[in-house]
């Protein structure tokens, strides 16, 4: 599974750092941050989601209001 976070379209409201502990708060910029996550095109970074952190990643995901978090196993869109 393959998670892509959209920088630019986060929110700053950090329910994804209450449901993952991969995303940490960065106040200065009012974003979260994804770690261990490689930055493809401007502002999306990609991560592979290790197999035991599936449920929490997924839970991030659905838990962004601005959908900024989508999750893709085996190429197909899961998560919004």
């Amino acid at each position: 599974m393959r998670m892509e976070y959209d920088y630019m379209a986060c929110g700053g409201w950090f329910q994804c750092v209450q449901k993952w502990d991969e995303f940490t708060m960065n106040l200065p910029e009012g974003k979260a941050d994804l770690a261990n996550s490689d930055q493809r095109d401007d502002d999306v970074f990609v991560r592979e989601i290790p197999s035991d952190a599936v449920e929490e990643a997924i839970a991030a995901a659905e838990s962004c209001p601005a959908d900024a978090i989508v999750i893709y196993d085996d190429g197909e869109q899961i998560v919004p």
